[in-house]
């Protein structure tokens, strides 16, 4: 059994077989997450993986069926620090998974330069607005805006942490992407891959995926673009197979 606290509740990662500790007033993990997971090079049998701003530990848990490395959470926030190591626990994971409680800042400083294959992120998306405007729930505000870190903090920790030749991992909104280009460039990741993501066709990218390289040389790789729905606003196939995995053969 499982301890929930408040309103979380225990949902099911499908295509994975695992279980998910969620809540709609502290933390529920996105899409984005789910593709980031999916998107990033993962090293099969071994190696070390850290994965920042891990929220309720979705990508943690995803990245457990894709390698048998080891794999490192960091999260700020105490409450989702709680959630995600719950989930590891129930999941038992707890041998692969290790999740540290603390500022992503100071992860080069305590766990050491370059120990790591890959990093992976899926960082606050907005710039801190204004008190006024700002999400009244702490856990939202702080998952969501750059109040604890900016998404220069994160390439730079990252570009810290990976090994030379190592891979670095992000999603975020396309409006974003110049800054990030700059921002990797300036820390010495090369950016090689990257992929956008529709909603719909027709529509505008919403999401963007991107991978660089410490130390890589110039030679950008745009990937096929992932369209969520199709034109009845149902999942296309592609996020049906992400979501639920792959169906069996009739």
């Amino acid at each position: 059994m499982v301890k929930l606290i408040g309103d979380e509740r225990l949902d099911y990662l499908l295509a994975e077989n695992l279980r998910i500790i969620q809540s709609p007033s502290v933390f529920s993990f996105s899409l984005d997450a789910v593709l980031l997971s999916r998107f990033a090079y993962m090293p099969i049998q071994k190696g070390n993986i850290i994965d920042l701003c891990t929220g309720n530990g979705i990508v943690p848990l995803i990245l457990s069926t894709r390698t048998k490395g080891n794999i490192t959470g960091v999260e700020i926030q105490e409450r989702l620090y709680d959630m995600a190591d719950r989930s590891v626990h129930y999941n038992q994971l707890e041998q692969q998974i290790k999740l540290i409680h603390a500022d992503l800042k100071s992860m080069p400083q305590e766990l050491g330069l370059g120990k790591f294959d890959v990093v992976t992120c899926n960082p606050p998306y907005f710039k801190t607005p204004q008190k006024d405007k700002q999400n009244l729930n702490e856990h939202l505000a702080i998952a969501r805006h750059e109040i604890l870190c900016t998404l220069e903090d994160v390439i730079k920790v990252s570009s810290q942490l990976v090994k030379q030749g190592g891979k670095v991992a992000i999603v975020h909104r396309p409006g974003r992407l110049v800054d990030l280009v700059e921002l990797m460039r300036r820390y010495g990741i090369e950016p090689k891959r990257l992929q956008f993501v529709y909603p719909k066709q027709g529509k505008e990218a919403n999401t963007v995926l991107i991978e660089g390289i410490k130390g890589g040389q110039a030679d950008l790789k745009l990937l096929p673009p992932i369209f969520v729905y199709d034109e009845n606003h149902e999942y296309t196939p592609v996020i049906k197979e992400i979501l639920y995995g792959k169906k069996e053969d009739k």
